[in-house]
């Protein structure tokens, strides 16, 4: 679809969304089996773009792509029912006879706005949440993964009407645009920068609005880990798709009397899982485009360095790099890194850390190595961030029993699952009063002496 169709596509989704067939709880499961089809029919096709795009293997893009979401697909056909029925709730003893439910609404007509780092499962999860809430559709993947655009366009526009979903690529222009439309909910997923913009627009139409941001999200290994198996742990999560992805390890703050032995384990494991020579490991990607390559490479600090370090401007690849001696005043800390570069800094008390990080924005995750539960139960109750793991890194993004998002400055809203479900309905709350009985106390004239008695035993 082109932007100047945009208007009349609109117009058609309100019509279809209107005519009341996205209600039916059976076309939802249809429309997301016709999805979970069209996506194992075209596998091959998706992991080639993805390779195109951001260099990921076919094994990566399985594991962090394809295989989540129809991992979350599976979880929806399995669950819509459940999570489609009334709810009953009780009624007030004033309003007797009455009943009281909830009913899961879809919100309408929502736009999905997408980035490029996880393209076809940041654009496609949101998707299956949105269709089996009730939706019609408008998505608009990232024009920096040009390949999967047009891989998921065909997928799309081959599975689906464009009256129920449509699909619009391009970049920044087809973005304005879009935003300047009036829908009934935006899900963006991408920048903090960008995210203000999306807001501001929404604003504009008292539009509500999820938004999936970033920041730089902390990795505390404690003198109560596991070293070694926290050094292979985060150098996974670190490095996977280059460290382009939004819940990966930003830093590390290791305990000080630990920090040697664990910058000595992460080095083994950089070299273990990606090689010595990591720009020879064909499973091993690169940076998304030159500007991000560029931008990267200005936060490596040679002296720092402890292993990696190495760049091919030709490919834009970037070793694993870890650096050592980082303090919060390095130009890698100031903002969130999305490369595969990981600072390690020191602590000396889990009160300060705590203080520390109560001082800067709230992040998108957070993850803790420990073996204590005394310093597991203090992490998790005094610190603010979206969501995280306790001695692991990133995997909580896997689970559809889990809902994936933000806080504060790393975003608004979550989804996945029954989150999943909930992000993309909301529950009309409605009172159904019976007409076989009618009590006066409500009615006037009042009688203030019997009523009132009456009344203030109720509503107490």
């Amino acid at each position: 679809m082109k932007i100047h169709e945009l208007d009349e596509v609109l117009v058609k989704q309100k019509e279809y969304f209107n005519s009341g067939i996205t209600l039916d709880v059976t076309f939802r499961i249809n429309m997301l089996k016709k999805l979970y089809n069209a996506i194992k029919n075209n596998e091959e096709k998706i992991l080639n773009a993805l390779t195109i795009d951001l260099g990921k293997s076919e094994y990566e893009g399985y594991m962090c792509e394809v295989g989540l979401v129809l991992s979350e697909i599976t979880y929806m056909i399995k669950n819509v029912r459940k999570l489609s029925r009334i709810k009953r709730v009780s009624s007030p003893l004033v309003q007797i006879p009455s009943k009281s439910y909830k009913k899961p609404s879809p919100y309408g007509n929502v736009l999905i706005m997408s980035p490029w780092n996880y393209p076809f499962l940041l654009t496609i999860d949101p998707l299956v949440d949105a269709i089996a809430a009730g939706n019609t559709c408008i998505v608009k993947p990232s024009a920096y993964s040009p390949k999967t655009s047009e891989v998921i366009e065909e997928l799309i526009v081959s599975t689906f009407s464009s009256e129920y979903v449509g699909i619009i690529t391009g970049g920044r222009k087809e973005n304005a645009a879009l935003l300047e439309k009036k829908f009934d909910l935006i899900f963006f997923t991408g920048s903090q920068g960008v995210g203000k913009e999306v807001l501001r627009k929404a604003a504009e139409n008292l539009t509500p609005s999820i938004l999936e941001l970033g920041g730089k999200s902390p990795c505390i290994v404690t003198n109560h880990a596991k070293i070694k198996l926290a050094a292979r742990r985060i150098v996974f999560g670190k490095f996977l798709n280059c460290g382009q992805t939004c819940v990966a390890p930003d830093y590390i703050l290791a305990h000080e009397s630990i920090k040697d032995e664990l910058v000595k384990e992460i080095v083994n494991e950089v070299n273990r899982q990606f090689g010595i020579n990591p720009l020879e490991n064909k499973d091993y990607g690169k940076i998304i485009n030159e500007k991000h390559f560029e931008r990267l490479k200005d936060l490596i600090l040679e002296d720092k360095v402890v292993v990696g370090g190495k760049v091919n401007k030709d490919t834009l690849q970037i070793v694993p790099t870890v650096m050592d001696n980082v303090t919060y005043e390095d130009k890698v800390m100031e903002d969130e890194i999305f490369g595969p570069i990981l600072p390690i800094l020191t602590y000396n008390s889990l009160d300060e850390v705590i203080h520390n990080l109560g001082s800067k924005p709230r992040p998108l995750a957070l993850y803790l190595f420990s073996e204590s539960k005394e310093e597991i139960n203090k992490i998790t109750s005094r610190t603010n961030y979206g969501g995280g793991c306790i001695n692991d890194v990133v995997v909580h993004l896997s689970s559809s029993e889990l809902g994936f998002g933000g806080v504060g400055e790393s975003g608004m809203g979550v989804y996945h699952g029954k989150d999943g479900f909930n992000a993309f309905s909301y529950e009309k709350n409605i009172m159904d009063r019976k007409t076989w009985l009618d009590l006066p106390l409500r009615y006037q004239p009042y009688n203030k002496k019997k009523n009132l008695k009456i009344l203030k035993s109720i509503l107490k």
